[in-house]
């Protein structure tokens, strides 16, 4: 069996807007940890388009936000596609859809008389957590050496490793597997933007020497291992030069690379009372914490909301046959030791804080250094 998942790096026209709603979200939350947001970034030739909605005591300037964001991902001359020095800033932003507010401010719970659930879900939905032991990041191992990939084309463009290449490129990695167990690298796909007069032959030894051998196990290379580096033969026009990007338009390589569901919503641009963020920060945490404890050896939870309501409306669980205890018990445990209303997701994972720009690239799962990745004991 074979199973592929890609990445992309901070380039990537998509990826940029990702970036650029998640600076304006924490440029806010630094301000009022209490911010309303829900931003979206369009990027096309020498135009950065920012909408939305946001509701905050902070007094933010977006359009220099959006400037620096673009020059930190290394967007500062126009023949790369952008510079954020001189490119077009639009911003159309309002308030929070008042209709909207009702139910964050006042779950239903709290209309009924329940004084302990205040908050209700900014929206409904089904969001879904996964884990798996056959990496220690507890994630599927084709995205995570996806994303590896994608992080090292970036640190040596911006180390000047590589200094001919350019912030867009994209990765893909195909794993076969052995009886459910990953046993060697099929094929790897690397597409690098570069400047013009690069020779093809040179950037394939240099992505494979500084950039392949840098992060794939040799022990999972063999002498049938495909590689195609810019299969194309040419990627200098690039970024939102090359393809326009929105934010939210990368949801699998943000969370399992296709080898789990997702439930539809994207991250990005929004703040916590957001469940199809939340939530599934949460259910990843938990999902994660049930193959860490060795309940499971793989697991994948659901949670849905409704709008306006606190409690998640069902809890699903699926360990693939893989479960220690009897799932509906496993199930209990979630509901009795974790408080999964938006509040409680809040408190618990402290989502009030500034961390989102550290979220968006290279994927929001299997970095330990996020709150929702600890491990404790169940």
């Amino acid at each position: 069996m074979k199973f592929t998942s890609e990445s992309v790096t901070e380039g990537h026209p998509d990826k940029l807007c990702d970036y650029i709603s998640d600076s304006i979200l924490d440029e806010y939350l630094k301000q009022d940890k209490n911010s309303r947001v829900a931003v979206e970034t369009v990027a096309s030739k020498g135009e950065i388009y920012v909408t939305g909605e946001i509701t905050s005591e902070g007094k933010v300037d977006i359009e220099k936000v959006v400037r620096q964001a673009v020059l930190e991902v290394g967007y500062d001359n126009e023949e790369k596609g952008l510079d954020g020095r001189t490119c077009k800033v639009l911003v159309n932003v309002s308030k929070q859809s008042q209709d909207i507010a009702l139910g964050v401010d006042k779950s239903l719970e709290s209309k009924l008389g329940s004084e302990d659930v205040v908050h209700g879900a900014g929206d409904q939905g089904i969001m879904f957590g996964f884990s798996t032991n056959e990496t220690e990041e507890y994630m599927p191992l084709a995205i995570i050496l996806a994303h590896k990939l994608a992080k090292r084309l970036t640190e040596v463009r911006k180390e000047n490793v590589l200094s001919y290449l350019r912030p867009d490129g994209k990765t893909q990695v195909t794993v076969e597997y052995e009886e459910n167990t990953p046993v060697r690298i099929d094929t790897i796909v690397i597409s690098a933007q570069h400047e013009p007069d690069i020779e093809l032959e040179q950037l394939k030894q240099d992505i494979y020497n500084e950039v392949i051998l840098n992060v794939i196990p040799k022990e999972l290379l063999d002498g049938k291992t495909k590689l195609y580096i810019n299969p194309t033969g040419r990627f200098v026009i690039g970024g939102p030069l090359g393809d326009s990007g929105l934010t939210g338009r990368k949801i699998i390589v943000d969370t399992y690379g296709g080898y789990a569901r997702h439930g539809g919503g994207a991250f990005s641009g929004k703040d916590a009372t957001k469940v199809d963020r939340s939530a599934s920060y949460m259910a990843r945490f938990i999902a994660k914490n049930i193959v860490a404890n060795k309940l499971a050896d793989k697991c994948e939870i659901q949670l849905s909301y409704a709008i306006g309501v606190a409690k998640p409306v069902s809890i699903y669980i699926n360990t693939f046959g893989t479960n220690k205890l009897p799932e509906k018990d496993i199930v209990k445990i979630i509901e009795n030791k974790f408080d999964l209303t938006p509040s409680g997701i809040i408190e618990f994972l402290d989502l009030r804080s500034p961390i989102y720009k550290n979220t968006t690239n290279y994927g929001h799962f299997g970095k330990e250094f996020l709150p929702w990745e600890k491990i404790v004991k169940i």
